[in-house]
């Protein structure tokens, strides 16, 4: 079976690790963790919110929008700026 990919991932402010976990030989499920922020924020594992995807680079790039999108509801900042 195939390993697990991560990469560290810095958007506004917050360090993330992202990681994309294989499920079967043929899909990966994104995962992040939040490391730190401007806020103080503890480490905190973000809620899984989708299904595996087909590749690894798929599931790392849905890491780093679930993030993108966490950091904008913390914010206030809304989505509207990607």
């Amino acid at each position: 079976m195939r390993t697990d990919a991560t990469q560290p991932f810095h958007y506004r402010g917050y360090d993330f690790m992202c990681t994309a976990h294989p499920v079967d030989e043929a899909t990966f499920q994104p995962r992040v963790l939040c490391l730190r922020g401007n806020d103080s924020v503890q480490q905190v594992e973000l809620l899984q919110d989708s299904d595996a995807y087909g590749s690894l680079a798929e599931a790392l790039r849905h890491a780093e929008q679930q993030a993108v999108r966490w950091v904008h509801d913390r914010t206030g900042d809304g989505q509207g700026r990607f």
